[in-house]
């Protein structure tokens, strides 16, 4: 299913479902005790199904909720988004559930799933990680569960989801993500008694754990690297993440910047192995890219590694270079300096985690254009805040890096 149609479809459905189950819930509660019972956070779910790298933006979240109160953690996610999970195991397999997108039979098939999985999980309360989203709102109902925390509008108007939370947590779009996420926890964890999230966030409370690479791992992306180029050892990997999500593709720098930059590292530097990664769907142009660039010292390997090999990759890389999407925030999970360019979205609000982190980003008066009272979506084709950010400025960047690791030793 494409991702406008998911828009479409959570607006003009999703809008009137989350009506109607408005009104089924007020009738419902004349039924009901209306004693305010304590949250019971035993069996906590998370939802967050369209992003892979909220996965590691959630993380420390997730981990303070089980330290504070020894939640058993469970998620939903979409099931192509599902590998993001093992990057840091944080929830246990069979606390998994994985909702498929190929048509709106299959989905509703798995919606009825995920209903009896949550009353088979006893499930006691969901956190609901989505943007507004009215399918991930009504996801909360179905749950069964009796503590629901999510985002909510209060004053804001346009995010119209229904009444499902009781639990809600004012959105803040002027903070980091990562902060948004852990006001959810404290909200659920009953810290605040309104809908402003007033505990404050340490910063240290926000740095990720590093993923563990086990030596069967590393071992496997040295045989990826063999095949692709036997002399890597005696070399400085820069790795290329070239795309972005189909969620918001204009995060994508332009291919013949990327090129360009190629160009540059490797006349100034005869130790420099350009490496281009990307997913199985992403070979195509990734190659065209690699192709353009004509050096054997530059190389692909999308489709060629699962994520665990990516981080596993990272290990052996110098730097990595890459728009802001998934591999950008896997990154930050490993010791590897990455280097980020953003365009239609802030570095303000979704900057990796970390202190190895470097962005580019121009930010015009129009940036950025996308945010959550437009479901991130925007019809730009100009561009400008990506293209002007310049091969020479971002060569210059990595340039001098990979001279200052030169005097280090």
């Amino acid at each position: 299913m494409q991702v406008s149609t998911m828009r479409s479809l959570d607006r003009y459905i999703g809008i009137p479902l989350c009506f109607l189950m408005d009104i089924v819930w007020v009738i419902a509660s004349f039924f009901r005790s209306h004693k305010k019972r304590e949250p019971d956070l035993s069996r906590t779910l998370f939802i967050e199904l369209s992003e892979m790298g909220s996965a590691v933006l959630v993380d420390p979240a997730m981990r303070y909720l089980k330290e504070k109160q020894g939640s058993e953690l469970f998620f939903v996610i979409f099931a192509s988004n599902a590998e993001s999970l093992d990057i840091l195991d944080t929830v246990a397999r069979e606390n998994r559930f994985y909702l498929r997108m190929h048509n709106l039979l299959v989905l509703a098939i798995d919606v009825v799933r995920f209903m009896r999985w949550c009353r088979r999980k006893q499930i006691t309360a969901v956190i609901d990680l989505e943007l507004f989203s009215r399918f991930t709102a009504l996801l909360t109902v179905l749950s069964g569960a009796s503590h629901r925390c999510g985002f909510y509008a209060h004053f804001d108007e346009g995010f119209y989801r229904g009444h499902l939370l009781n639990y809600p947590v004012r959105y803040n779009a002027h903070v980091h993500i990562s902060i948004n996420f852990m006001s959810l926890v404290h909200s659920a964890m009953g810290y605040h008694k309104s809908p402003y999230p007033i505990t404050p966030v340490e910063p240290e409370r926000l740095i990720p754990v590093q993923a563990r690479i086990s030596a069967e791992e590393i071992n496997a992306s040295q045989h990826v690297l063999d095949q692709l180029f036997p002399a890597w050892r005696d070399m400085k990997i820069v790795l290329f993440n070239t795309n972005a999500s189909d969620l918001l593709p204009q995060r994508q720098w332009m291919e013949n910047y990327f090129v360009e930059l190629a160009g540059i590292l490797l006349r100034e530097r005869a130790d420099v192995l350009v490496v281009a990664i990307g997913s199985e769907e992403e070979q195509k142009e990734v190659q065209a890219i690699v192709d353009e660039v004509n050096d054997n010292r530059c190389c692909s390997l999308a489709g060629k590694t699962h994520l665990r090999q990516l981080l596993a990759l990272y290990h052996q890389a110098t730097c990595l270079l890459s728009n802001d999407s998934g591999p950008a925030q896997f990154a930050a999970v490993t010791p590897l300096k990455t280097f980020v360019v953003f365009g239609p979205e802030t570095p303000d609000l979704y900057r990796p985690l970390g202190h190895h982190i470097e962005t580019f980003y121009l930010a015009l008066p129009c940036s950025p254009c996308v945010s959550a009272s437009n479901h991130r979506k925007t019809n730009c084709t100009n561009r400008q805040c990506l293209s002007g950010i310049y091969p020479q400025k971002v060569s210059k960047a990595l340039l001098d890096y990979l001279h200052s690791l030169d005097q280090a030793t």
